[in-house]
Parts: structure tokens; sequence; C-alpha cells
């Protein structure tokens, strides 16, 4: 039994000496933080239209709102709460989307189905959801993350922890935290 017992604390103690000695997991080199530029886009929306970052540079903030794939059920209660309460966000100059790696076609109807308001932007090469770093390796769609972009192209936050059925509210009480100039009315 004895034996036994200074076995099992050694075990313990080489244990303890390779999980102090084995690094932490290194963050992605590549994922945004708050202060970065923003990479631009250029992505086609259910709209028919053509929208680039770069068009808002130095005239409106810009929110992209990212989400994993149109007509599943925490998407569809974000894009209804995005087109319901709308009118919280537009109190400021700000231009807001989502986005996902969904072909055009289906954001269109995803977006008409719920009576959006806004773009939903479409990135089939999933260039763009790479560049921003949300695409998810094993599912090879978009994690739903909302970025939001100051008018000087600069990330102002970024938004891992998104509540899907208050996502109107708390993007419009963020932009009030960052400061977001008000519309003009």
């Amino acid at each position: 039994m004895r034996v036994l017992m200074i076995v099992a604390t050694f075990a313990l103690g080489v244990t303890a000496l390779a999980a102090a000695q084995t690094p932490a997991p290194a963050a992605n080199p590549n994922e945004l933080k708050v202060g970065d530029q923003a990479p631009d886009f250029s992505l086609q929306a259910g709209d028919g239209k053509t929208y680039k970052l770069s068009d808002f540079k130095g005239k409106q903030a810009v929110v992209v709102a990212w989400f994993p794939k149109a007509y599943t059920s925490g998407c569809t209660i974000e894009c209804k709460s995005l087109a319901e309460h709308g009118d919280l966000i537009k109190k400021y100059n700000v231009a807001y989307f989502m986005a996902s790696v969904d072909p055009v076609a289906d954001n269109k109807g995803f977006g008409e189905m719920h009576k959006a308001d806004f773009p939903l932007l479409s990135d089939p090469t999933k260039e763009t959801a790479t560049a921003y770093g949300v695409l998810s390796s094993p599912t090879g769609v978009a994690r739903r993350w909302t970025f939001y972009v100051g008018k000087d192209g600069k990330i102002q936050a970024i938004d891992k922890k998104i509540n899907v059925a208050t996502s109107a509210e708390d993007m419009a009480a963020k932009l009030g935290e960052l400061n977001v100039e008000p519309a003009k009315k």
C-alpha cells in the first residue's frame, strides 16, 4: 500500500511538472484585435448591391455581424431582432450588416423572409471570413462575432458573445458606449 502511495505521489509530481512546462496554446496570430485596421471587403448582398468597407471610411461607422447559416434557429432570431429593432441602431451614424459564407441567393431569401431592412452580405469564397478570423475550421461556417469599425476604418470592438434575442438592443448599446455619433436628421 505504501509503495502504491509513493508511486501515485511521484506520478502526480511528474504530471504537474509536465503541465508547467507545456506552453499554453498560442492565440491565432491572424486574429484581429481592437485597434487593428479592419480588412477591406467587397461583398455582394441579398439586395443586389455590392458593399465595400472602404466606401464608408471617413463617412460612417460600420457594424458587421457575422452569423453561421441562413435559415437556422439562432440566425433567424438574430435577424428578426435586427429587423424589428433596427430603429435603435439607426439612431447612430452607422451602416450595419449581417454577413455569412452562404450564397447570395440564400441570404436574399433569408433577409426577405424576415423583412430585413439592412443588407445581408455573402462571402461564398470565405476570403473575407478568413481575413476577419471568423471562419470555423471544423464546420466551414462563420462564427457569430460582431465587429464594430470606426469611421477611421479601425476596429473599435469585437463582440464574441452574442445574445441573438437582444442583438439589436445590444448593438445599439455598444454603439453608444463607443460614442458613435448620432445619425443626422
